[in-house]
């Protein structure tokens, strides 16, 4: 396998995370690193095309399926994977009021622990120095950060 056809494949790998949570996961990078060293790329792209049938061919769709990854993550207590799929939902279009909600329910189903993790995570994802409430965050509309 030539270089320029490796890193082709190995592009399209973080392309399909760039579509799914606006970023590559700096783990997701050391993997493909890790995997074109050793040539196990075929690993990886089989992962993702697996993540590619969970996450976009669902009948959740995209903002759906982050918010239930966030609120799975949670109650599993997994904060940084919380963190990035935090962010995805934001990508797919979620609000801050939704990442609330799956906190709240985080709560329920798993605790104070995970309801604290959650609040942790979303006030990190807000803009500091902004002490006013925006509407459309209370609304549960699409804040985009």
């Amino acid at each position: 396998m030539t270089d320029d056809t490796l890193a082709s494949r190995t592009e399209a790998i973080r392309d399909r995370y760039r579509s799914t949570l606006g970023t590559v996961p700096g783990a997701v990078q050391e993997r493909l690193r890790l995997a074109q060293e050793f040539g196990r790329l075929p690993t990886e792209e089989a992962i993702a095309a697996l993540r590619h049938i969970v996450l976009t061919d669902n009948p959740l769709g995209a903002r759906v399926q982050q918010l239930v990854h966030f609120g799975q993550l949670l109650s599993l207590g997994r904060a940084h994977p919380a963190r990035i799929h935090a962010q995805g939902a934001l990508h797919a279009g979620a609000g801050i009021a939704d990442l609330i909600g799956v906190a709240e329910t985080a709560l329920i189903t798993a605790g104070v622990p995970a309801y604290a993790l959650g609040t942790e995570i979303i006030a990190e994802l807000l803009p500091h120095g902004d002490d006013e409430e925006r509407p459309s965050d209370r609304a549960g509309g699409p804040v985009r950060l």
